[in-house]
């Protein structure tokens, strides 16, 4: 689903300037400052030790869901991803957001107004000196995004996630 031109901000927005100045580096991840993951802050249903992550994951699916890194803006292929089908962690397959709540949100990263009853979880995020809103996977505690108070109706909401950090599921 993706949001009309005419519904977009008309101020430009300054985090959206500097994500992506942080990904025009050429870097592919942009590591997040030191300090716990949201795995490591409390116990999910799904738990594994560091080495068996390393194994399960990529080294780009790694450094998002376990290190908090950002990838970056534009690289992911489901950023244009418009079937119909769920979005689901890349790390442990549960599912987080139905393709009916992405929408374009010009920032780079695949973008929902909305997730899945129960799916994630939030917490508050002062890495870059102001508070955001981290977004983790609910069973595992991987690291998604962030959740942005720009988003289109219904919620409002912007749910700005790694691509790295999914899976798409075709419905």
């Amino acid at each position: 689903m993706t949001r009309p031109a005419s519904s977009f901000p008309s101020t430009p927005n300054p985090r959206r300037g500097f994500l992506a100045l942080l990904g025009a580096g050429g870097a592919s991840l942009a590591l997040g400052a030191c300090g716990s993951s949201p795995a490591q802050a409390k116990s999910f249903p799904v738990s594994m030790s560091e080495a068996q992550w390393r194994k399960k994951l990529s080294a780009p699916e790694f450094r998002v869901l376990r290190q908090e890194a950002t990838e970056r803006p534009y690289s992911s292929p489901l950023n244009a991803e418009k079937r119909t089908g769920l979005f689901a962690c890349a790390g442990c397959g549960n599912k987080l957001y139905a393709s009916r709540t992405k929408f374009e949100s010009g920032t780079g990263w695949p973008s929902f107004w909305q997730a899945l009853p129960g799916a994630v979880g939030t917490r508050t995020d002062l890495k870059i000196g102001y508070p955001r809103t981290e977004v983790h996977c609910a069973d595992c505690g991987g690291h998604l995004g962030h959740i942005f108070d720009d988003g289109p109706e219904p919620t409002g909401k912007r749910h700005c996630i790694n691509g790295v950090a999914m899976d798409f599921l075709p419905a």
